[in-house]
């Protein structure tokens, strides 16, 4: 079911930096001037509401310099194919994420899991607003690119990826270090409809390709120098990375 975006969905976060949220994710809009750079892009069924908030902000498809990918599940990449191809917008991410997003193979969670959980408070409402939104869709990214070179990239914000594995194998984060922004992706959120806690945690167990490497994750977020947290799923957090981090660690350990 597509999204009808509300202003309320577009959050000013600092500088140039939106958190927009989609359904039941959201993605991030870092803009520089009359260009911008677009990190994930919500479920299939969120197309219309990506190209919307962007509209919001004064720019259009051809205004993306490129879409960076935190993870290929569904509910990230679902807007990132038709902006390629339709707009010429690059679609960069970790080079061990680069097979993912071509489909090569689909490493994200199953109908069987989900239905193993599916007594759990919050888990079938969250799995039928999924399959609405297009979370179970054939959606590769034909054109996948790995990041041209280590570091900060040359595109607006100057995000600099930080390799965060364990929710998928090319799991990445982004650090924007001239607006003390981290986006975290699903490295670390802060609410999730499956879930019955709130604030940074991590994920449920059934989302993860590995749930002690991304456990692992979290310590190295921890040595991420910035003080506002714009996750994959939840609202944004405003305090230190670190303690955030710290806090999703002790509670993933209980």
């Amino acid at each position: 079911m597509p999204k009808d975006l509300r202003d309320e969905d577009v959050v000013h976060v600092g500088d140039m930096v939106y958190a927009v949220t989609g359904s039941n994710t959201n993605w991030v809009i870092v803009k520089e001037g009359d260009s911008c750079v677009l990190v994930d892009s919500g479920y299939p069924g969120d197309h219309d509401a990506v190209l919307a908030s962007l509209g919001m902000l004064g720019l259009r498809p051809e205004s993306v310099a490129a879409v960076l990918v935190t993870h290929a599940h569904n509910d990230h990449i679902g807007a990132a194919e038709r902006l390629r191809a339709a707009h010429g917008v690059p679609v960069l991410m970790h080079e061990e994420e680069v097979p993912h997003a071509r489909r090569d193979f689909l490493d994200q969670v199953s109908i069987g899991q989900v239905l193993a959980q599916a007594w759990r408070p919050g888990v079938l409402p969250w799995a039928l607003h999924a399959l609405r939104a297009g979370g179970t869709e054939h959606v590769p990214v034909a054109g996948p690119q790995a990041f041209p070179a280590p570091g900060p990239l040359d595109l607006p914000g100057s995000p600099v990826p930080v390799h965060t594995p364990g929710h998928t194998k090319g799991h990445c984060a982004y650090h924007l270090p001239r607006s003390g922004i981290l986006i975290s992706g699903d490295a670390l959120v802060t609410a999730h409809p499956a879930s019955r806690t709130a604030g940074p945690q991590l994920l449920p167990d059934m989302f993860h390709t590995d749930r002690a490497t991304a456990l692992g994750a979290l310590t190295t977020l921890e040595g991420v120098e910035a003080d506002v947290v714009v996750p994959g799923h939840g609202p944004v957090h405003r305090g230190s990375v670190k303690e955030a981090a710290g806090r999703a660690y002790e509670r993933a350990q209980r």
